[in-house]
């Protein structure tokens, strides 16, 4: 089972991938640059396509939003980050 940053085990899902002989050699050249250990390939991989979503949900996001004004937006973002505050300060 492998465990995510956040302490949540998750169970792995195999995938099978195709890629070309440069990206391959490119890649496990860099992973060996850095000392890769097993799983860091697979690691890699996740990593990316986490930050492509979030790439994406980020450009979604802004489009939804690009017709309100900037302070509009500031104002909801703090009012939101002061609701997380409050909660997390009462966990503690």
């Amino acid at each position: 089972m492998v465990k995510r940053t956040n302490a949540q085990p998750v169970e792995p899902v195999r995938w099978n991938l195709k890629v070309s002989r440069e990206t391959d050699v490119a890649l496990r050249t860099l992973l060996a640059s850095r000392g890769a250990r097993r799983g860091d390939l697979s690691r890699f991989v996740e990593d990316a396509v986490n930050r492509e979503i979030m790439r994406a949900v980020v450009h979604d996001i802004h489009a939804r939003n690009s017709n309100l004004p900037a302070e509009k937006i500031s104002e909801t973002v703090q009012a939101e980050l002061s609701k997380i505050r409050v909660n997390i300060f009462n966990e503690n």
